[in-house]
């Protein structure tokens, strides 16, 4: 497998869950990280020392102009970027959507989705200029199934699926991958940021976080489109009475 010695990865959402279990491992295999939240300088100052990352951003991920600094920022001081891992998301409220307010609706698909096209819009000139490079967009086992009060989060993950596929035939030209994760339900803080009972799940953040260290790792040449992760735990019957 290619070695990550060097390489350059920003990782939003990277001071909890996936984002900070798969910053852990690329650090760990000599990629300099550059991790990306919208919590406190010093959460961020935390989890850099804790897993010895190299750089960390304060980043709102809704906003245009944030990823505009985020792009300054990596071309200032690096001048590429060879992995972009949209992971920052939040399920916001999940309730029935006759129930839900307007401005819930619209976080969410703005935290959901927009951010996902705003980071790749930020890089995908630098990354054809370069003639490689990797992103990956976190999508949802929602973008493939569906469950009651779950319609508008899964709007934004199928939303995210399919421009993560559509951005994969703008970017192959130019030798850069762009790939699709579709975890299934975790113990992260995911439930708790949504306003659901904490449940306790085989599937953990250092699984997926090992998933998508596997995949970024393999040759240049290699694509995986998009891989679904599930925990053993978990069953779905799709149309079941």
């Amino acid at each position: 497998m290619a070695s990550l010695e060097g390489k350059i990865a920003l990782i939003t959402g990277g001071t909890s869950g996936f984002g900070k279990a798969t910053a852990r491992l690329f650090t760990q295999d000599g990629a300099k990280v550059i991790i990306a939240s919208h919590e406190s300088e010093e959460r961020l100052k935390q989890v850099q020392a804790e897993i010895g990352c190299h750089a960390y951003l304060q980043l709102d991920v809704t906003k245009p102009a944030e990823w505009d600094r985020a792009y300054q920022f990596i071309r200032g001081r690096y001048d590429r970027l060879d992995f972009l891992l949209n992971f920052a998301g939040g399920g916001v409220a999940i309730m029935e959507t006759a129930k839900l307010p307007i401005e819930k609706i619209d976080y969410t698909i703005a935290l959901n989705l927009n951010s996902t096209i705003y980071g790749c819009r930020a890089f995908a000139e630098m990354m054809k200029a370069q003639k490689s490079g990797t992103i990956l967009n976190v999508a949802s086992v929602c973008a493939k199934e569906a469950w009651p009060e779950w319609s508008v989060y899964a709007a934004a993950k199928w939303g995210v699926l399919g421009f993560t596929k559509g951005l994969y035939t703008e970017l192959q030209p130019h030798n850069v991958r762009v790939i699709c994760l579709i975890p299934a339900a975790s113990s992260t803080g995911f439930q708790k940021g949504s306003g659901l009972d904490p449940v306790e799940l085989k599937l953990r953040p250092d699984d997926i976080g090992q998933v998508v260290f596997d995949v970024c790792k393999l040759p240049e040449h290699v694509v995986v489109e998009e891989v679904t992760v599930w925990g053993i735990d978990q069953v779905v019957v799709p149309l079941s009475r």
